[in-house]
């Protein structure tokens, strides 16, 4: 077929490819031909086709103009058709292997997807063997995936008589107008939207079932309860065993695992999502604050500290209360009912307060305080705030998702003009702070404007425009999140990589023309009249309880020796040495380090083994020989090697090791 860029004629169309080249074709191509039209090697790669942007069917008839793209295995999209259609297979499977056995749903998730069964016993892990065996075997059958589109009332009939009480619910409650899609791969089917791929060879053999949990169907308790299994799969095997890999690690890393082991600190039901920080963790807590303050004061930061309770006039104004209301702790205020002589208290309905879930509105309200000029401008407003989110149950996540959590948060009032120049100057902090911290494998992402958002395209293109400016001013590589800004304004998010490859995003720095101009903030200007600030929200941190969650996943509790709570134990071998362990101590203690003694009666081994459980950096270990030589021998955590080394030294080797980055 010649290429064109002509305008169809009859029965033609036009199919532009991501290159830009074209090519017209018969109408009603499908993906599949057109791949077959640009190379053998393609056609057989091929897995889907992307019409418009929109994700099919190879074997979709195309009756328009449009641009394509094929997609291979190895395609972003590759690996989430490859989990979909896994679904399918390990639903085959198990109706093969226990009949009678009802399927509801099967989407993907993260690193995988899932399906909810409907069965008088449970599935358990011991089916999962079979299951995965019957999986390949369905696979190397090679059956195509075929889609076909139903009636209403063959589709409800077909589920009826097969007694899959579960897929007819699904069916009549799809709107009247839309098409029963029906996926067959060989005698079995399934109800689906698609898209699939061509063939259950495509799916590959580097997938595994994972657990077992009890899901009530359409997560209403007062409905049966379904058993749904996990799965995870890839396109290789290495790809599979590399991600379990990363799951034991992270099994091993689990910041609530070794909170417990170094007694930093512990949650409980009676406080859903409220920590409870033990004198090690709030060591942790307090080091890593101080740290945040010495950079922040040193960057012309001036700190303060806003109510926790605000009306809700205040978030009304802001935005957040049409936003957030659900996610917020609202609670009604109350007057003294006069008539019962103010003994009794009534709730005033025209009022409510609430927990603030962010420092926003409140950091304007301080930059209202006074008239600004221009010279005072910019104005860095900084709080170590707590905050509250009214998060569901079953999102928390130990430390790291609460719902009262405290930001290294902090607002910026500049002009227009200077923008760029703060924007710089918060990614250039961001940068320090986390090659301080050890965290510096990190990437930035631009999130833009959201469909659901306030302010005007003129406004959003400036704010936009401005974060692109600056990046591109410090040569700072990112890439771009569509839709992904927050409702007030688009924002650089940081997200770091771990010493797993786990990705957590932690810094972000937003851009907001709006909310000044709802909480009515202003400055007098050069020319002597009123104008709006512009607001820079930034945070390095995030909540602080999440990051020192993600440092104690990263460093396996092991923290660099200024964070850790313990710096130092002091262990007699003998109790004849107890004394000179006391002044070993003492001398430790003379230069700030957070050192612990150990003198109880037992073994020298025991003492090791316990305190390198609790991730002791340093023991310095002293007996009769030690004293006598004024020296100390010294073990370090995860090593077996013992030095020799005399006191002095060693405890000015130790304050040097033990100083703060800043």
């Amino acid at each position: 077929m010649s290429e064109s860029a002509c305008a169809p004629v009859a029965d033609r169309i036009v199919i532009t490819f991501p290159d830009g080249k074209t090519r017209d074709y018969t109408t009603g191509v499908t993906g599949a031909e057109i791949a077959d039209s640009i190379a053998k090697s393609l056609a057989k790669a091929a897995i889907a086709v992307k019409i418009d942007g929109v994700l099919s069917d190879l074997s979709l008839p195309i009756h328009h103009s449009a641009t394509v793209a094929i997609v291979k295995r190895e395609d972003p999209e590759g690996l989430e058709l490859i989990r979909h259609d896994a679904a399918h297979i390990m639903a085959e499977a198990v109706q093969k292997l226990f009949p009678g056995t009802q399927v509801t749903i099967g989407p993907t998730v993260e690193n995988g997807f899932y399906y909810d069964f409907f069965r008088n016993q449970p599935f358990t892990t011991e089916d999962f063997d079979a299951i995965e065996a019957e999986m390949r075997r369905i696979v190397e059958r090679g059956s195509d995936f075929v889609r076909e589109v139903w009636s209403r009332e063959k589709a409800i009939a077909y589920f009826k008589d097969k007694g899959e009480h579960f897929k007819v619910e699904l069916i009549q409650d799809l709107p009247g107008t839309e098409d029963i899609k029906i996926y067959r791969q060989g005698d079995w089917l399934d109800l689906c939207r698609g898209p699939h791929m061509a063939n259950t060879r495509q799916i590959g053999t580097a997938f595994k079932l994972m657990k077992v949990a009890g899901a009530y169907w359409r997560g209403d308790s007062n409905k049966q309860m379904l058993t749904r299994i996990y799965a995870t799969a890839w396109r290789t095997d290495d790809e599979l065993k590399a991600h379990l890999h990363q799951l034991e690690e992270a099994e091993k890393r689990d910041h609530r695992k070794i909170g417990k082991e170094m007694d930093l600190f512990h949650l409980q039901e009676e406080a859903h999502g409220s920590v409870f920080w033990h004198p090690k963790g709030w060591t942790i807590w307090v080091a890593l604050e101080s740290y945040m303050r010495r950079r922040l004061q040193n960057d012309g930061y001036k700190e303060v500290k806003t109510p926790q309770l605000m009306d809700s006039r205040f978030w009304e104004a802001s935005g957040h209360w049409g936003k957030y209301r659900e996610n917020m702790f609202v609670v009604p205020d109350v007057v003294p009912n006069t008539e019962e002589g103010g003994k009794v208290f009534k709730e005033d309905p025209k009022s409510f307060m609430a927990l603030k879930p962010m420092n926003c509105p409140a950091h304007v309200q301080i930059f209202k305080q006074g008239l600004k000029s221009y010279r005072d401008l910019p104005l860095r407003l900084a709080e170590f705030g707590c905050c509250h989110r009214n998060e569901a149950h079953g999102a928390l996540h130990g430390i790291m998702r609460v719902r009262q959590f405290t930001q290294d948060d902090a607002h910026i009032f500049c002009r227009e003009d200077q923008i760029q120049e703060e924007c710089i100057k918060f990614c250039e902090l961001t940068r320090a702070v986390y090659k301080d911290l050890g965290m510096d494998n990190f990437t930035v992402r631009l999130e833009t404007r959201p469909e659901k958002r306030i302010g005007s395209d003129e406004l959003w293109d400036k704010a936009e425009g401005g974060l692109k400016q600056a990046l591109e001013k410090l040569g700072m590589p990112y890439t771009i999140a569509e839709g992904d800004g927050a409702f007030y304004g688009p924002k650089l998010a940081f997200i770091i990589r771990d010493a797993i490859g786990r990705e957590w995003g932690c810094g972000t720095i937003q851009l907001d023309f709006n909310l000044p101009e709802r909480l009515d903030a202003n400055y007098i200007g050069e020319d002597g009249q009123r104008h709006r600030p512009v607001m820079l929200h930034r945070a390095v941190l995030g909540a602080i309880e999440r990051f020192i969650g993600i440092m104690l996943e990263n460093y396996a509790g092991k923290l660099p020796m200024w964070l850790m709570p313990v710096q130092c134990v002091v262990a007699s071998i003998t109790g004849d040495a107890d004394d000179y362990a006391r002044k070993v101590y003492g001398e430790l203690k003379k230069q700030g380090i957070r050192a612990e003694l150990d003198l109880r009666n037992e073994k020298i081994n025991l003492k090791v083994r316990e305190h390198s459980l609790q991730k002791v950096p340093a023991l310095f270990v002293v007996g009769a020989r030690e004293e006598a030589d004024q020296t100390i021998a010294i073990r370090r955590l995860g090593s077996d090697a013992q030095n020799i080394v005399k006191l002095i030294e060693a405890v000015e080797a130790l304050a040097n090791e033990a100083k703060p980055p800043y």
